[in-house]
């Protein structure tokens, strides 16, 4: 893929989803399917790494960023249609985009450059896996986050039991277990985004990047003002830090349905509604993320538990109800937690094998 010369500002003439543009100091990388809120396909993950390495490569680079095109998002996760059809007909695909995914997230992450993720509108599932392993996470007012997995039959993957198991007081529990949505100031206080800028100053903020000044032009799109909505994390701290405190779902639910606070009881119905296998696997991997040494270690262990759900019924059922049927009435197998036993969970932890993820802590480039 060869690289644009002209300003990235301006429209790109090629309609690959993923647009690879320079300008001066800055690399730029747009993700480039707004239609479908720019869901990340493997050819895309691919096209991501090709940029990488060229930024990587070349000196005049200083600063990467990373956006998405249209107006409703930057990324609204992987495609999960594709991911779901992949287990129904039992082929490899869904494995080799994740491991490529899981690959690319990482090396985001242990990037040599300055990475800047502009996360604006609708920021999930794999959008999270690129933005939230950013050096410089920026939130603008219009997002709408989530990791919204065990909604359908999945677990929080992309790092995302990296990124929800290192803030204190459980609020990543809480994220991961009920799927909530938030927005810029709840993300910053569960440590998925580090500063709001407002929408309307992206585009400045794009060409003052392009001059290489990172933290000016940071400083710069946020003293414009923006009117940020509220959001309901930090005043909830510490009903979330009681309640997710205990390692069982079933107890974590028992404690939300104590609570006299109506959004902990809202909680404890989301939970209930999500599938309970997806609910145990997650509250699994998020404890022994919480004690792992790197980044690394939890998109391995996140490899083996995305596998394991393409054998399980929950995956295709509740992609069938969310999303292709949207009939939102998944028939959960099994149906309730306490169904759910420990041999069953046990199992989505087990080795692939060859097929493990090997990671070094640089990071992997492309290939």
């Amino acid at each position: 893929m060869s690289l644009r010369t002209p300003p990235a500002t301006e429209p790109n003439a090629t309609d690959t989803d993923v647009l690879v543009r320079k300008d001066n100091a800055l690399g730029r990388l747009t993700l480039n399917r707004p239609k479908s809120i720019n869901a990340l396909s493997l050819e895309m993950v691919r096209q991501l790494q090709v940029g990488l390495d060229a930024f990587e490569d070349d000196p005049s680079i200083e600063i990467v960023l990373l956006d998405g095109a249209g107006d409703r998002g930057f990324c609204a996760g992987g495609d999960i249609i594709a991911l779901s059809d992949s287990a129904k007909q039992g082929t490899d695909d869904a494995r080799i985009f994740w491991t490529e995914e899981y690959v690319l997230n990482a090396r985001i992450a242990n990037f040599p450059k300055p990475v800047v993720a502009i996360m604006d509108g609708v920021v999930m599932g794999g959008g999270i896996g690129l933005a939230g392993h950013a050096s410089h996470r920026l939130a603008t007012e219009r997002l709408v986050s989530a990791m919204p997995e065990v909604g359908i039959g999945f677990s929080p993957d992309v790092g995302g039991t990296w990124l929800l198991s290192r803030q204190e007081g459980e609020l990543g529990t809480h994220l991961a277990l009920t799927g909530a949505r938030i927005g810029a100031r709840d993300a910053i206080a569960a440590g998925l985004a580090d500063r709001i800028i407002a929408s309307g100053a992206v585009e400045e903020l794009i060409e003052e990047l392009a001059s290489g000044d990172l933290e000016g032009a940071i400083d710069t799109a946020e003293e414009v003002e923006v009117e940020i909505p509220d959001g309901n994390l930090v005043d909830s701290r510490r009903w979330i830090a009681d309640a997710y405190a205990f390692d069982t779902a079933e107890e974590i639910v028992a404690a939300l349905q104590a609570r006299t606070e109506k959004a902990a009881k809202v909680s404890a119905l989301g939970i209930l509604s999500k599938s309970p296998t997806s609910v145990k696997v997650a509250l699994r991997g998020l404890r022994a993320a919480r004690d792992m040494a790197s980044l690394e270690d939890a998109l391995q262990q996140e490899l083996r538990i995305s596998c394991g759900f393409l054998a399980h019924p929950d995956f295709v059922e509740g992609v069938r109800a969310q999303v292709i049927d949207k009939d939102r009435k998944p028939q959960w197998a099994p149906a309730t937690l306490e169904e759910v036993d420990d041999a069953t969970v046990d199992a989505f932890f087990a080795s692939l094998g060859e097929h493990d993820l090997d990671l070094d802590t640089d990071g992997a480039r492309n290939g």
